[in-house]
């Protein structure tokens, strides 16, 4: 690992460096070789069994003992030998892991300290008192740097784990927030094709029944009416196809509005159906185009009920704006459903869907003498 190839430069230098001091320290000659011997088996233990603690216990426990036994010789030669606790102490905390065994390593190495100054400098009081001001500084210092780097990288440990928690939180986020993106726009496309193509082709399939109907009795002239029909529309699920593709607005809205969307919608409906449709939306204040489709399809979606279900031979819509919210009104004189009756296919609930987004509500009331869907958006809302 990287701290041990620094510690090991750290070492060598401090090995070194104590050589010139204890080569010029004027000593005798056996205390020079001892301290020499001392430094020796020090770099050949940290070399051997030091680089190797931070994978085996055992190595680093007989490291910190040689390193003990080296220093407690060592200043017992020759006093400048303590110096070494400048690297003896960081050397325990970085092969021991644990801080607990780390401080226990940082006092063993303070008492064979201790006992070579004993050792060296005798027991008088003077001597006693001066071994334990040296000793006791350096073990307090090495415990109190010690234990503030050991929190401090306690805590880099602590916020790196959060941080991957949090990366991983994040992309977990980020797919989640895709897939419901992709559901949220499958819904929505579901929603489009329903009101719009699937209805178109519904009334295709309706008028091409009627066309082959007057083919079968030679009516030629109601034929070509029921095929113009066809072409119309074709082509408005074309369009429809088309605005939807291009993400635009339904092809029913243009500039004029939805009043004139409506009135086109039920003029076309009642060619196609022979249902009489009523439209009343006049005097309505500036809605906002999103409003607007729902309301067109709310529309759309309750004349394709009537032409599968009701049976009816007149419609009305009606839109109002009261109270602060849009209120769009279908009702038919057909013969009406149970509304407690569980729904099978996707349309109202397609529709309801769609109002919710708004936070609009939609109300349905049916009886045999027809059915009134009545449907809610606030002017303000958005989806």
């Amino acid at each position: 690992m990287g701290y041990f190839r620094w510690m090991s430069i750290a070492v060598v230098v401090t090995v070194a460096v104590m050589t010139v001091l204890v080569v010029g320290s004027g000593a005798p000659p056996a205390n020079q070789w001892g301290a020499g011997v001392a430094l020796g088996v020090l770099v050949v233990a940290w070399f051997t069994l030091g680089i190797r603690a931070g994978r085996s216990t055992v190595a680093a426990v007989l490291f910190v003992g040689i390193l003990a036994v080296t220093l407690g010789v060592g200043v017992a030669l020759m006093p400048t030998m303590a110096t070494l606790q400048a690297i003896a102490y960081p050397l325990v905390w970085t092969i021991i892991d644990r801080t607990r065994n780390a401080i226990i390593g940082n006092i063993v190495v303070a008492v064979a300290v201790g006992v070579g100054f004993v050792i060296f400098l005798g027991t008088s009081p003077e001597a006693i008192a001066e071994t334990i001001a040296i000793v006791g500084l350096s073990l307090i210092f090495s415990l109190a740097l010690g234990l503030w780097i050991t929190q401090i990288s306690h805590l880099s440990e602590q916020r790196q784990t959060l941080l991957t928690e949090l990366h991983a939180t994040r992309d977990e986020l980020a797919a989640v927030s895709r897939d419901a993106g992709v559901a949220s726009e499958r819904e929505r496309l579901a929603r489009e094709i329903h009101d719009t193509i699937a209805q178109d082709l519904t009334g295709l399939v309706l008028v091409a029944q009627r066309a082959r109907r007057e083919l079968d009795t030679n009516n030629a002239a109601a034929a070509a009416e029921q095929l113009e029909l066809i072409e119309e529309s074709a082509r408005a699920a074309l369009a429809e196809t088309r605005a939807m593709v291009a993400a635009s607005a339904p092809v029913g809205l243009t500039s004029d509005g939805i009043s004139a969307a409506l009135e086109r919608l039920a003029e076309r409906y009642s060619r196609e159906t022979h249902v009489s449709v009523t439209v009343n939306a006049a005097g309505l204040p500036t809605i906002a185009r999103e409003t607007e489709v729902v309301v067109l399809r709310c529309a759309q979606e309750a004349l394709a009920n009537i032409r599968k279900h009701a049976e009816a031979s007149h419609a009305t819509i009606e839109v109002t704006a009261v109270e602060g919210a849009v209120s769009i009104l279908v009702t038919d004189d057909g013969e009406g459903f149970d509304t407690e009756k569980a729904r099978t296919g996707f349309g109202l609930e397609g529709m309801s869907e769609r109002l919710a987004l708004v936070s609009g509500q939609l109300t349905i009331d049916s009886s045999r003498a027809g059915t009134i869907l009545h449907a809610t958006i606030p002017l303000g809302a958005t989806a």
